[in-house]
C-alpha cells in the first residue's frame, strides 16, 4: 500500500480519522484481497479523484490483483454512473408509470463479468452507495448475498466506499 500510504500522509489534519480508516478498511477482514481492491478501485472511480484512483490502481496492481477484477471495478463504476442516475430518477419521481417503461439502456456488461458475479455485484453496490441509489443498492446487495457473500462482506464493502469517498473529499481540501 505504498501509494495509499503516501496519500494518507498528505491528507490534512481535518482527515485524521480518514487516515486511520484507510489503513483499516484496506486491511484483512471478511473480504478477499481481490474484493478489497476491486471495491476500493470502483469506489475511487465513483469518488472522481484522480490522485486517489491512481494510488488505488497502482497498489492493487502491486498486490497482484487480477486484471479481470480491475476491469470489473472499472465497469461497475461506469455502469453504475449511468444506472444510479436512471434508477434514482425512477425512485425519486415515484410514479408507477415510469417503472412500467423499459429502461432501454444497454447494461449487458452486468451479466458478462470478468471476475465473479458476486464480486461484480459487490463493486456495483459500493458505487451505488456513494451515488446513493437506493434501488441499485438493494438489487446488488440481494445479488451479492444470493451469490454467496455475507452481510459482513457487504458491510465491509460499504465501509471501503465510505472511506474512499471521504478520502477524495479530503484530497480536495
Amino acid at each position: 500500500m505504498e501509494r495509499i500510504n503516501q496519500l494518507r500522509e498528505a491528507l490534512p489534519d481535518a482527515a485524521r480519522d480518514i487516515k486511520i480508516n484507510l489503513q483499516n478498511v484496506l486491511g484483512p477482514g471478511s473480504l478477499s484481497p481481490a474484493q478489497i481492491w476491486g471495491t476500493a478501485l470502483a469506489s475511487a472511480y465513483a469518488a472522481r479523484n484522480d490522485k486517489l484512483k491512481d494510488a488505488v490502481l497502482a497498489d492493487a496492481k502491486a498486490a497482484g490483483v487480477p486484471d479481470a477484477t480491475l476491469d470489473d471495478a472499472k465497469a461497475a463504476a461506469v455502469l453504475m454512473g449511468m444506472n444510479n442516475v436512471f434508477y434514482r430518477f425512477r425512485h425519486a419521481i415515484g410514479k408507477d408509470s415510469y417503472g412500467q417503461m423499459p429502461a432501454r439502456l444497454r447494461m449487458l456488461r452486468t451479466t458478462q463479468v470478468a471476475s465473479t458475479k458476486p464480486d461484480f455485484d459487490l463493486f456495483c453496490f459500493a458505487v451505488s452507495a456513494i451515488n446513493f441509489c437506493e434501488s441499485c443498492m438493494q438489487a446488488h446487495e440481494k445479488e451479492a448475498l444470493e451469490g454467496g457473500l455475507s452481510e459482513a462482506q457487504v458491510q465491509d464493502a460499504v465501509r471501503i466506499a465510505a472511506t474512499m469517498n471521504a478520502a477524495a473529499v479530503a484530497l480536495e481540501l
